[in-house]
């Protein structure tokens, strides 16, 4: 039987960003001395085996940053499965980077690596950046979380009960379709992209 490779990272640099970032196909076993001797990030460092199909990177961040140095940065997966996203996405703020490993999304300040945080969906189903509004979008099972240049900008109640799609986005808005478990059926919804308010329409 063929065995499928699983799709390359996504490197998703909408946004203007101030850091350069190399996506490792898998680290040597006998490590380089560039990588020995630049600083290891491991994201989250709780977990047990992080490394096993772990997104490892290593970052650049901007030079003319006074504690600008390039590290090196393992983020644990979270699903080993192509349905769900990995890769590197700029975010509204230019010194912040978006990991995703196998639908698990980490943001990290690239001027301090210690400044962190993960996103409460896991897994993260999509990323939509939404340049104009300065949002990073991430879509997960049952609502949307958007995430601007100061941190996290609002979040919806519910949308769905399983599954969301994203058909349009406008200036202040966003329709999409969600499925109602009661009813059976699918319904259109609209998302206020100032608040996360939102309104079932129809």
């Amino acid at each position: 039987m063929r065995q499928t490779k699983d799709p390359a990272p996504i490197l998703d640099l909408t946004f203007p960003h101030e850091w350069q970032a190399t996506v490792l196909q898998r680290r040597p076993l006998i490590a380089p001395t560039q990588l020995t001797s630049m600083p290891h990030y491991v994201y989250p460092q709780a977990v047990e085996e992080v490394e096993r199909g772990a997104l490892e990177i290593i970052i650049h961040p901007a030079s003319d940053h006074p504690e600008s140095e390039e590290f090196l940065a393992t983020f644990a997966l979270g699903f080993a499965d192509p349905a769900v996203p990995t890769g590197v996405w700029a975010c509204p703020n230019p010194r912040w980077l978006c990991a995703v490993a196998g639908g698990y999304a980490y943001l990290v300040n690239t001027a301090n690596p210690r400044q962190w945080e993960q996103i409460e969906y896991r897994p993260v189903l999509a990323l939509t950046p939404l340049l104009s509004q300065r949002l990073l979008l991430f879509t997960g099972h049952h609502s949307l979380m958007a995430y601007g240049p100061d941190g996290k900008a609002w979040e919806t109640g519910r949308l769905s009960w399983e599954g969301i799609t994203i058909l349009d986005v406008r200036e202040g808005s966003l329709t999409g379709i969600g499925w109602d478990l009661m009813a059976d059926n699918e319904f259109e919804f609209e998302v206020n992209l100032k608040n996360g308010e939102h309104e079932r329409l129809g």
